[in-house]
């Protein structure tokens, strides 16, 4: 377990305000806004705050009232906060959007290889046969908790071979550190570099399952993931820098310090709770709350990011807006500091 030393109410205060500037952006109906809401939906858990769920409901119906998408990996994203609110409501107008989505990644899906889901951002094929570290917060971490849920085995075992085939296909056995993509076609990583949002993207959501997944010690794809993110946490500590975050290149000196992979890289240091990374995840909350505007922006968050051709590509990503992944991840780490302060009580 890990325990960090801060101000409670600095942190609430945080939270809060990360909340309220979350809300006031105009997000749609895609990724962006899945995580930004998946942040929201967990600062209701953690605070039991109904303001911030009467925020997150009323903008949600809203969205559902001018109608939903077309389907693919990364609008699933939005099914995290409609479980938060079925969970809290019982309406089936949340439930019925959620199974759409569980059924199209279930089976109208791209999936290649293993039956491993393609990364997909719109109704075309847009990137062939690639395996995407995102994937995993925007689908697996969905089928997993609906999963466990409904107690649907199929799909908890589903769930759990998709972070099994990403872990194989995208983490490097000699540093522990994520690869952004695969290639299933060129059977290669593509520009190869270790993108640090993807490697977010696969701490925290593997952070997750023995968090979420009762008795995952008796799913054999969890052993995998346990190590998996063993080994990678024991890799990305060595590459935090002198502020207590993670530059958009992990291993590149020149990269810029990028703030939404530092809080869901701290976010799950806290989370999976090995003690010798205690410093680690300290410093971590400290630069990411260093980085939390008066109005309750997370700075410096990089663009959105293909998997770029090179080096420059990633370094040249733009970090001047605020973005809703960033603002998710802020809270998820957030949540995840309250979970973790020496003072473990409320």
């Amino acid at each position: 377990m890990i325990r960090i030393h801060y101000d409670r109410e600095k942190l609430r205060s945080a939270l809060d305000l990360v909340v309220r500037r979350t809300m006031e952006m105009d997000l749609t109906w895609d990724w962006p806004c899945g995580v930004a809401y998946y942040g929201v939906a967990e600062a209701y858990l953690k605070t039991g705050r109904e303001e911030y769920f009467g925020l997150l409901r009323q903008r949600v119906d809203e969205m559902i009232s001018l109608g939903t998408p077309v389907w693919t990996v990364n609008t699933c994203a939005m099914g995290h906060c409609l479980l938060t609110l079925h969970e809290k409501t019982g309406d089936e107008r949340y439930l019925d959007i959620i199974r759409q989505k569980i059924r199209y990644l279930s089976g109208d899906a791209l999936r290649f290889a293993d039956r491993v889901l393609q990364h997909t951002v719109s109704a075309r094929d847009d990137f062939h046969e690639q395996a995407w570290a995102d994937t995993l917060f925007m689908a697996a971490f969905l089928m997993l908790r609906y999963g466990v849920l409904f107690g649907d085995e199929a799909l908890i075992n589903d769930a759990l071979h998709q972070y099994l085939w990403h872990i194989r296909y995208l983490q490097d056995k000699a540093t522990g550190l994520w690869y952004h993509g695969y290639s299933n076609v060129r059977k290669d990583h593509m520009s190869g570099f270790f993108w640090a949002r993807a490697n977010a993207w696969a701490a925290y959501t593997m952070a997750q399952v023995r968090r979420r997944l009762p008795e995952p010690y008796l799913y054999p794809p969890f052993m995998d993931i346990d190590c998996s993110l063993r080994d990678q946490l024991a890799g990305l500590k060595m590459l935090q820098t002198e502020n207590g975050l993670w530059r958009t290149v992990l291993d590149d000196g020149e990269s810029y310090e990028e703030l939404s992979a530092s809080a869901g890289i701290t976010a799950a240091m806290l989370i999976s709770g090995n003690p010798l990374h205690t410093r680690y995840a300290q410093a971590g909350v400290e630069g990411v709350m260093a980085n939390i505007s008066p109005d309750g922006r997370l700075l410096n968050v990089s663009g959105g990011t293909a998997v770029m051709r090179d080096l420059e590509g990633y370094r040249k990503i733009s970090r001047d807006w605020t973005q809703g992944w960033g603002q998710g991840l802020a809270l998820a780490m957030l949540c995840a500091a309250l979970d973790s302060l020496e003072d473990a009580g409320e």
